[in-house]
């Protein structure tokens, strides 16, 4: 099979779809216009510039690049997180919680992934390492987002009943039990969703790249299964973990609740 290259021209038709975009904002006052403008613009510029970053770092195969454009990525996944917050959590240390989970999940499963079951040499190959880093530390970052968020939304929504459990002296964790279990819920299921339906009514980026790349199928759902094994993993530790954390942040040493963490 002949890998086909793609022109400008192959780019430009097919962004070409997102005048169906601004048709359906401006029909129905959505408001949307610039927005996808924005996003389809830095998304062009960060494609095209990660394209060669990754590029040069694959023809250095060195673990320090690979482990500095590593830390950018979890970083930059931090700060995402923060600006998805709707309230409460908005500060540092709402980046300073959604990093730490991020670079302690990504780094367990990134190595559990390439380093113990794919095992390239070198066990650090950025080819294998930093593009299985992205889906679980972008598939996490979501996770992250929504269980923050959930937490916030629900504790403010119930707030009256959690501080009456704190006053008749129950713990931070059981006041904040039912926003608790729905963050975590949030923050699981669309993970779960994407499980049920990989293979029968989608097929995922990396199955389809391999595949448009020449792979065999088989072995290219294989990879996929790896990956989807991966990212539910992290996706569920980085909601247990951003949801433990979103508790202690809600509350302060002396068991009172807060809502304006900062």
């Amino acid at each position: 099979m002949t890998y086909v290259s793609l022109t400008p021209l192959d780019i430009a038709l097919a962004a070409a779809l997102l005048i169906a975009n601004g048709a359906i904002s401006w029909g129905f006052r959505l408001g949307l216009e610039k927005s996808i403008a924005i996003a389809a613009v830095r998304m062009l510029v960060q494609l095209a510039l990660i394209g060669i970053v990754l590029k040069f770092i694959f023809v250095q195969t060195s673990p320090v690049w690979t482990f500095v454009f590593a830390l950018v990525m979890i970083i930059a996944a931090g700060v995402e997180v923060v600006t998805r917050q709707r309230g409460g959590f908005s500060g540092w240390h709402t980046f300073a919680l959604s990093t730490a989970t991020l670079l302690f999940i990504g780094t367990f499963v990134a190595l559990l992934g390439v380093g113990v079951i794919i095992g390239p040499d070198p066990w650090y190959s950025p080819r294998y390492l930093l593009p299985i880093l992205g889906m679980v530390i972008g598939n996490t970052m979501t996770a992250v987002a929504l269980v923050l968020d959930g937490l916030n939304e629900t504790a403010s929504r119930e707030r009256t009943a959690i501080e009456a459990r704190l006053a008749l002296g129950a713990s931070r964790f059981e006041a904040l039990a039912v926003p608790l279990r729905t963050a975590l819920r949030t923050g699981m299921m669309p993970m779960l969703n994407a499980m049920a339906t990989t293979g029968l009514v989608t097929l995922p980026g990396m199955m389809t790249g391999q595949i448009i790349a020449g792979a065999d199928p088989v072995d290219a759902a294989k990879y996929q299964m790896l990956i989807m094994f991966l990212i539910a993993g992290a996706t569920a530790l980085g909601s247990f973990l951003a949801a433990v954390g979103g508790v202690m942040l809600l509350t302060d040493a002396r068991q009172r609740l807060r809502l304006d963490v900062r």
